[in-house]
């Protein structure tokens, strides 16, 4: 039996892939554990999975719908992550790490998790990175879109050469981002670095696991050595409202498919004015719809139109008609195995560059957060509803991805990577 420690930070989203990895993991009689901040402890131990605390805790920076207003903003979002979340609890995580690592045969780090890398190299102990959606590998012959500059890709018929400037110039502003991780590894001992932790410094040497379908993005030249595409790893988590299952199941018997409409767990926050634009689109179409509202609480919502705080999004997405979400990479993931033609309003981060891969294939249609309107929803809704290319599309997808496991494959590719370096000692 080896044991794999998983370390992740942020949202839902960044950790539902590794509670179903490591849940593979222990079904082959492997110990797994998870590091990430308290608030999931619930989370992860009641998917059956060992936890251990990793700093900062997400209660520490205050009311959550204020700084998801900051993380979500487009231009200073990233900075604010970086620079002001995870950089100065730089230290603490290091060392909660460091205290979890003992015993592991192998280190999983995600792209936000800074401090694996430094455990590894200081203990001499393999780790592999994983990367959760495309935009990660920064390739400049598959350059991803960025939000707040969508039109820069209209470059791209230039070749790569742009983009190199461009990633060039993101690099030297980000540097001074990682200053007390450069104070960190020279306190450790550990050798100097040129590579940028949220860049190609964040990718193993040992084995890079992509955990998003194959489909979003295939290699590049410019991806790092020993990448596996693995496809995604698929968990709804837990059911927080147990008593919502007869009020769906009630719902979907009673008319024809609805059109849902969700925004994850972090977008969901912000989403303001959105929940009314919904209604009202839907309305106008004279079409049901489920909200999947979060925190929102929604009263007198009309007939034919349902709100819950929670659903799993694989039982409500496969009886959809139409799917409104904000692409984030695992919503993304669930949509594209639902068979149903997707309506996207991507945010910030990753979301508007997963919203383009799924636009190409031809089983969406797009339009930015901050530009939803009523009757813009209704428009792009009725699009998809009455051109059964989409549909066509959508339900092609879903038969390609149904057999398709991404949690089996990255515990083939982890324990494989034991076996690797056992072989090598």
């Amino acid at each position: 039996m080896s044991c794999f420690l998983f370390a992740t930070i942020g949202s839902l989203g960044d950790l539902h892939p590794y509670i179903a990895v490591a849940r593979a993991l222990i079904k082959r009689g492997h110990q797994a554990v998870i590091a990430t901040v308290e608030d999931y402890r619930a989370d992860v131990e009641g998917a059956g999975v060992e936890f251990s605390p990793m700093r900062p805790s997400m209660a520490e920076f205050g009311d959550f719908q204020s700084l998801a207003t900051k993380l979500f903003n487009v231009y200073r979002g990233p900075e604010y992550l970086i620079r002001r979340l995870i950089m100065p609890q730089i230290r603490l995580a290091y060392e909660d790490l460091r205290h979890a690592a003992k015993g592991a045969d192998l280190l999983i780090s995600h792209p936000l998790t800074f401090a694996l890398p430094l455990v590894a190299q200081k203990y001499g102990l393999p780790w592999v990175a994983t990367i959760l959606s495309p935009l990660s590998f920064m390739s400049c012959y598959d350059p991803p879109v960025f939000a707040g500059a969508s039109w820069f890709r209209k470059l791209r018929a230039l070749g790569p050469g742009p983009y190199k400037v461009l990633f060039a110039i993101l690099k030297h502003v980000a540097a001074r981002w990682e200053s007390p991780l450069r104070d960190l590894r020279k306190e450790l001992g550990l050798p100097v670095s040129k590579k940028m932790a949220i860049f190609e410094g964040q990718f193993s040497p040992l084995c890079n696991l992509a955990l998003f379908d194959s489909l979003l993005a295939e290699p590049q030249p410019d991806w790092p050595a020993h990448v596996r595409v693995c496809g995604s790893l698929v968990y709804d988590g837990l059911a927080a409202n147990a008593g919502t299952g007869n009020d769906l199941d009630n719902f979907l018997s009673a008319g024809e498919a609805p059109i849902v409409f969700a925004l994850g767990s972090s977008a969901v926050w912000i989403a303001g004015d959105f929940w009314d634009k919904a209604i009202a689109a839907a309305r106008q179409l004279k079409r049901r719809a489920i909200l999947i509202t979060g925190p929102v609480i929604l009263e007198n919502v009309p007939d034919g139109i349902r709100a819950f705080s929670y659903l799993p999004y694989s039982r409500v997405f496969l009886c959809s008609a139409a799917i409104v979400h904000q692409a984030g990479i695992g919503t993304l993931a669930q949509a594209l195995r639902s068979g149903a033609p997707q309506l996207i309003v991507p945010v910030a981060f990753d979301q508007p560059d997963n919203a383009r891969r799924a636009v190409a294939r031809g089983l969406a249609r797009t339009i930015p957060f901050k530009k939803v309107t009523t009757d813009l929803l209704a428009s792009e809704l009725r699009a998809l509803l009455t051109h059964d290319d989409y549909i066509h599309a959508a339900q092609k997808v879903a038969n390609d991805l149904v057999n398709k496991d991404g949690a089996v494959c990255a515990a083939d590719e982890l324990i494989a990577c034991i076996r690797q370096k056992s072989a090598t000692e």
